[in-house]
């Protein structure tokens, strides 16, 4: 039986939400490898952090993440004009779902792959509760969250398409883009409207997009997944990528 939390873990597990892609502060680890340049861990304090591996797979660059009962991004700062990206590709392969997450119960909340993308836009427009959630989430971390952060998942029971809403903020939206088991294993390949799945998700127009990042977790549900993710690629009006 896992221990239960006291409230600093609680406060940490609000700012894992809300941690985001802009420049990491100095305790930051440097890239993994050459072939993930630009890319950096955030670790937060009391937290177990997932393991991610830069490896090779029929001649492409890929991050092997590996969860147990764990939470840390991978990510990558950015400064885009939204206007600028037409769509967003990428690609995983989940070997290992986790058994009782479900990202519509807090205390469960766990996804083995996430691809997020951090957004800027006018601080002056949040609410008293995320302006409260944001400051503490800045003390714990060192570092602003975004203002938006828009999410694309797996979850184990939720059909594709669903929209949840944060736990602890609705400054975080999470899309379903795959479900359940049935693919397990394969990999999959995605290609999105970033900017319309933002409007549909938080019902506004987007900010800069400040940064992209990977995530696997497992911290609330004590569980493990096992996971692997190809590169993100957004892609301009021109059908070039940016």
């Amino acid at each position: 039986m896992r221990p239960p939390r006291g409230a600093a873990a609680r406060a940490a597990a609000a700012a894992l939400w809300l941690a985001g892609c802009a420049t990491p502060p100095a305790e930051v680890a440097a890239p993994l490898s050459p072939g993930l340049s630009g890319w950096n861990e955030f670790v937060l304090p009391g937290k177990r952090p997932t393991r991610y591996l830069a490896d090779q797979e029929d001649g492409r660059l890929v991050v092997r993440a590996e969860s147990e009962a764990s939470a840390s991004m991978l990510r990558r700062a950015l400064q885009l004009d939204p206007a600028q990206v037409a769509q967003v590709e990428f690609s995983w392969r989940v070997d290992e779902l986790i058994a009782e997450a479900d990202l519509g119960v807090a205390e469960r909340s766990d996804s083995p792959v996430r691809v997020l993308f951090a957004f800027d836009g006018d601080r002056s427009l949040l609410s008293l509760r995320n302006r409260a959630v944001f400051e503490l989430a800045e003390t714990l971390t060192g570092e602003p969250p975004p203002y938006a952060t828009l999410m694309y998942v797996w979850d184990n029971r939720a059909a594709p398409e669903s929209l949840f809403q944060g736990h602890r903020t609705d400054r975080v939206r999470k899309i379903v883009v795959e479900s359940g088991a049935a693919r397990r294993g394969q990999w999959l390949l995605y290609r999105r409207d970033l900017v319309a799945d933002f409007r549909q998700a938080f019902g506004e127009e987007p900010g800069r997009l400040v940064g992209v990042a990977y995530m696997s977790d497992s911290d609330n549900t004590g569980g493990r997944a096992r996971a692997r993710y190809g590169e993100v690629h957004l892609i301009g009006r021109d059908g070039r990528r940016l």
